[in-house]
């Protein structure tokens, strides 16, 4: 994602890099590492530390290290005190030695979210209190191009709820690199939900998707001067169920849309409307319960 929208931004800087987070981390807030793993690295991290003490060790809230040694692995930990606490280990790798990447720490109320690539990889729950943590730092065999310290929700609702039917506004339009964030619960008895992307105070709809849940068909399509256009329906499966949780990620890129559902990509929808700053509303409709919606 771009870290246009960032509080505070620090480009190629050397390794190891410990820096202040301008104002702290709050909840909803982002760090976004873009960088590249090295051909012969053995393994690399970042912390999110209690200030920036090597004598003694500042306490560090959260250990992100990719290991790529013997059977590669993540291992996260805090460190508390001096004192290392119980690891935990995923054993998946989703960077690769010489590779470039974009990791997204989500910082929430309870747990940090990593995604690597566009891809959900772990949660970690806090053991050390979020307003303690202050200063991020990188080390081992990695080149970092960008950090990025992105602040909270830019999707604002005119109503200031997430009742239905949802309309927020979206700051500035959207723009290649930025994630829309619906969460939610289906009604018990469902017929159709809608989620619409509009240009504006116009009629122009770039991106209408309809969720039908009896038939299991999820139709794509944009109205466009006072039209529908070609509808899209093919569709590999269906993540919807009746009184089932969802959390949909609409990712826009340069030439489409990409829609993930509760974690696994769902499909793409190339740009009828080619101004992307003109998309400003998020419209929700239909038989769901909102539980959040967030632009980041």
């Amino acid at each position: 994602m771009s870290v246009a929208n960032a509080k505070q931004a620090i480009f190629n800087p050397v390794i190891p890099f410990t820096g202040p987070i301008p104002g702290g981390l709050q909840a909803g807030e982002m760090v976004v590492v873009q960088g590249c793993v090295l051909n012969d690295a053995d393994r690399f991290q970042f912390d999110l530390t209690c200030g920036s003490s090597t004598k003694p060790r500042a306490d560090i809230a959260f250990h992100f290290n990719p290991r790529f040694r013997n059977s590669p692995c993540i291992v996260c930990n805090t460190l508390q005190q001096g004192s290392w606490g119980r690891e935990e280990t995923l054993d998946q790798m989703p960077f690769k030695q010489g590779a470039s990447f974009e990791t997204i720490i989500l910082v929430q109320e309870d747990v940090f979210k990593v995604a690597v690539n566009g891809a959900h990889v772990l949660e970690y729950p806090h053991r050390i209190p979020l307003h303690r943590v202050d200063t991020f730092s990188v080390s081992g065999k990695v080149e970092i191009q960008a950090i990025g310290y992105v602040p909270n929700s830019a999707i604002f609702s005119e109503s200031g709820d997430l009742s239905i039917p949802y309309r927020g506004s979206i700051l500035k339009g959207l723009s290649p690199g930025q994630h829309i964030t619906i969460k939610g619960h289906i009604s018990l008895f469902p017929h159709s939900f809608s989620v619409n992307l509009r240009c504006g105070e116009s009629k122009n709809i770039a991106l209408h998707l309809n969720a039908r849940i009896k038939s299991g068909a999820m139709m794509r399509n944009s109205f466009l001067s006072e039209s529908w256009g070609p509808e899209e329906v093919e569709l590999s499966y269906f993540p919807f169920t009746a009184g089932k949780y969802f959390e949909i990620i609409i990712l826009c890129q340069t030439h489409q849309f990409k829609i993930a559902v509760n974690g696994e990509h769902l499909l793409e929808y190339r740009h009828r409307v080619q101004d992307l700053s003109s998309i400003t509303q998020l419209e929700v409709l239909g038989d769901v319960d909102l539980q959040d919606v967030k632009l980041w």
